[in-house]
């Protein structure tokens, strides 16, 4: 929400209409691409960005498991391999967010510091080591 003016930032819904007029008006590579919408609520966005009417939003209810189930529901709509179900992820990131003070001790990091990009190398490492473990790539 910017102070000055009180109104929030529309950057997403700007890209997000620059990616679905490339998809439509683009060349053939453009309207190769794919998207998944994910919101709040199944229908919220009626009431600030209707023109969107059309496309299938994904609801996540404020919820990680329903984030989780979406976004690997989508994934598994567009990919050519079987993956694990939605609660089976959600698990292993149960797992992941209960060792991840650990992890960060172990590469020296405060927690509450982390970037985005350490956060992805310390998952990817953590991943190796769990599948590893625990034979998940076999399921």
């Amino acid at each position: 929400m910017d102070q000055k003016f009180n109104l929030p930032r529309f950057n997403m819904p700007l890209e997000l209409g620059l990616f679905l007029g490339a998809k439509r008006f683009g060349n053939k590579e453009q309207k190769r691409k794919k998207c998944l919408i994910i919101d709040k609520d199944k229908y919220r966005f009626q009431s600030y960005i209707s023109d969107i009417s059309g496309q299938d939003i994904t609801a996540h209810n404020n919820k990680e498991i329903d984030l989780i189930k979406g976004v690997r529901n989508w994934v598994q709509h567009v990919s050519e391999e079987i993956i694990p179900s939605g609660s089976v992820i959600y698990k292993r990131y149960e797992l992941f967010l209960r060792d991840l003070p650990f992890l960060c001790e172990q590469y020296h990091l405060d927690e509450n510091e982390i970037t985005f990009r350490d956060r992805t190398i310390i998952l990817y490492e953590w991943i190796k080591k769990i599948e590893k473990k625990n034979n998940f790539s076999e399921q």
